[in-house]
This record gives structure tokens, C-alpha cells and sequence, in this order.
């Protein structure tokens, strides 16, 4: 059985953060374990509150899990705060854990800020180097590269910015773009590549993020090349979207189990 670590913030609304990287994962049929940064009081229309934990006890849950399960691919969201970013770093190294997807969580869909200002020097130094696949949305990778994101070419260009940090692979989401096609940039080492799709005209695009980067967990954890896993979870979260269950009234969450569950 195959295994994948979340290390993210809790969901109560169950649409993204560990709620969604699990289920995720259980499409994936790969078994998954988690380590709650923090515990969000949410809906489909937003986030009311959130609160951290303490950074030795988001530590003390992957050191936990990781001694005795192992992880395959650790999969990062959520960190909230500089003292988790850190903790997380330091488990990374002391742990020898270098299959990581880090998903750069900033800001949730309904606008609400779920990274401190003074986090995202440490998450830049700090994680981006221990990272194999790094998806920022472009809002974020506007941040991480420091420049504006207006078009496809500031995308690739954006990309390499962030690549030169010392991720292995950037994958910029296009979501936030417009356009009758969503066009994500993934930048590899051997040059960059366009993964295409139709843009889905829908409200239930809450997790999306949450879901492709653990999409790509799952599937780098079953042994899929990095281009592969990336391409095979952006069609993953089409259909996802496509049939999500239209609950809630504001950003409804997606149909994770839309295809059955995998078999180990």
C-alpha cells in the first residue's frame, strides 16, 4: 500500500485542507495520514476563524506518523505561521524527507488571508528548497516570484523565478486566469510544458487547489513520472469539478470519489 502524509490545516466545512487531501488520496487508493497546522471554523462561504497549533505539536505528528507508517510523498498546505514553516522544514531534514508537494496556501477562495505576512519569507527560504513539485495559483506565484502575473508568457516567466528558489518543478495554476481554456505552466528542469483544459463555468470550485496538489501526491506516491502525475491530476480535478454534489451556497466542494475508489 502506498502512503501520503498531508500536513495541512483542518477544514470543517470538509472541502479542502486535510479533509480533501484525504479523500484525494482514498481516490487515489493510497492510504493517507495527516498533521493538523490548524483547525479552521468554515463553510462554502468563507472562513469565520482559524487558529494554529503549536509548532512542536504539528512537528510531533509527522515525526508520529513517519517512524512508524512511513510517507511515500509528503504533501504540504496550510502552515498558518513562520514557527510552523520552520517545524516543518526541520522534520523534512531530520526525517529524510525529500518526496515533497508544497502547495503554498496564501489566501482561501472566499479571500481570507491563511498565511501570516511574515511566513512567506520563511516558507520561500525555507520550504521551497526542500520542495519537488511546488503549485502556487497565480496569486501566489505573483508573491513568491515578486512580479505581476498578467498573462500566459508572465506565467512561464514567473515559473523559472520561483524555480530558481530551489524547487525541483513549479506548476502555476491558471485558474485564477480568464479564457474559455484553464492553462497551467509546469516548469521542469527540461524545459517547460502547457497542461490545457476547458474552463468548467462553475461556483464548486472550493479545495481545488488543496485537491490537484494532493492529486499529484497520490500519484508520484504510486510511482508516476513527474509530468505524468501532474497531467493525471489535472484531469482528475476536471472531473471532480464537473461532479461536484452542489452543496452549500456559497463555493460548493468537489466530487472527489467521481471515478470510484482506486485499488491499491
Amino acid at each position: 500500500m502506498h502512503t501520503a502524509l498531508t500536513t495541512a490545516g483542518s477544514d470543517s466545512g470538509g472541502g479542502a485542507g486535510i479533509q480533501a487531501d484525504l479523500k484525494t488520496f482514498a481516490a487515489h487508493g493510497v492510504f493517507g495520514t495527516s498533521a493538523i497546522t490548524a483547525v479552521t471554523a468554515q463553510n462554502t462561504r468563507g472562513v469565520q476563524a482559524w487558529q494554529a497549533l503549536p509548532p512542536d505539536f504539528v512537528a510531533a505528528q509527522i515525526k508520529a506518523v513517519v517512524e512508524d507508517i512511513g510517507a511515500d510523498v509528503v504533501k504540504i498546505g496550510m502552515l498558518g505561521n513562520a514557527g510552523i514553516v520552520r517545524a516543518v522544514a526541520r522534520c523534512l531534514d531530520t526525517l529524510g524527507l525529500t518526496r515533497v508537494v508544497l502547495d503554498p496556501v496564501m489566501i482561501a477562495k472566499g479571500g481570507d488571508r491563511l498565511l501570516e505576512g511574515e511566513a512567506v519569507d520563511a516558507l520561500r527560504t525555507e520550504l521551497l528548497p526542500r520542495a519537488w513539485i511546488v503549485t502556487p495559483n497565480i496569486p501566489e506565484a505573483e508573491v513568491l516570484a515578486g512580479r505581476e502575473i498578467r498573462s500566459l508568457e508572465d506565467m512561464h516567466t514567473a515559473g523559472r523565478a520561483i524555480l530558481s528558489l530551489g524547487a525541483r518543478v513549479v506548476l502555476v495554476k491558471g485558474g485564477h486566469a480568464e479564457g474559455p481554456e484553464s492553462v497551467d505552466v509546469a516548469i521542469l528542469p527540461t524545459g517547460a510544458v502547457e497542461i490545457r483544459g476547458p474552463r468548467v463555468a462553475t461556483r464548486h470550485t472550493h479545495g481545488t487547489g488543496c485537491t490537484l496538489s494532493s492529486a499529484i501526491a497520490a500519484n508520484l506516491a504510486r510511482g508516476l513520472p513527474e509530468l505524468e502525475a501532474m497531467q493525471e491530476a489535472r484531469a482528475y480535478l476536471e472531473g471532480a469539478i464537473r461532479h461536484a454534489p452542489s452543496i452549500g451556497q456559497g463555493h460548493g466542494p468537489l466530487g472527489h470519489f467521481w471515478r470510484g475508489i482506486a485499488s491499491g
